[in-house]
């Protein structure tokens, strides 16, 4: 039986778990697209484009967009004609969030960043895997209707947008 990401993108290059990932989600575009999703919950093409960092243009947009459907990281609900295309994440791609935290992890060790867009990544490493599950499970119900997590502590979604928000404000005073 072929799983998901291979019915959709063709047989993979190898048998190697690396590889079938990499065919999936190995392009920068991919990433940023599934980054935003994720932690920015921009679920609609214009948001996406218009709210871009890196500038993503409107066709290589459409065509991850269509990737990762067909990948099975993104679902695709048409709210009907004249209404916006409202995407969301798969399971699939919400255990992709310790991935996100690591690739985050490394940029923050390797590579120049901004204090304002490595607060979220700092976050997360601090955080560690408590609090990517706890973000898993938030993206769980805002994006697959899962009963939301419990409220007792802080929601991983408000401290990573208080963290940015607070780098936002400091960089302007």
């Amino acid at each position: 039986m072929e799983d998901m990401a291979t019915a959709s993108a063709g047989e993979p290059r190898s048998g190697c778990p690396i590889n079938a990932t990499i065919e999936v989600i190995g392009d920068r575009w991919t990433l940023l697209v599934l980054r935003d999703v994720m932690f920015g919950n921009r679920r609609h093409f214009r948001e996406l484009q218009r709210h871009s960092e890196e500038g993503i243009a409107s066709n290589i947009l459409a065509d991850r967009l269509r990737r990762l459907v067909g990948g099975g990281l993104l679902s695709r609900e048409d709210a009907g004609r004249g209404r916006r295309v409202t995407y969301s994440l798969t399971e699939a791609a919400i255990e992709l969030v310790p991935v996100m935290a690591a690739l985050g992890s490394w940029g923050l060790r390797h590579r120049p960043t901004s204090p304002t867009l490595r607060v979220r990544a700092e976050l997360l490493v601090d955080g560690g895997p408590e609090l990517w599950a706890d973000f898993m499970d938030e993206l769980r119900a805002e994006h697959l209707g899962a009963p939301p997590p419990p409220d007792d502590r802080p929601r991983a979604t408000e401290r990573l947008a208080a963290a940015y928000a607070e780098a936002v404000a400091a960089e302007a005073t």
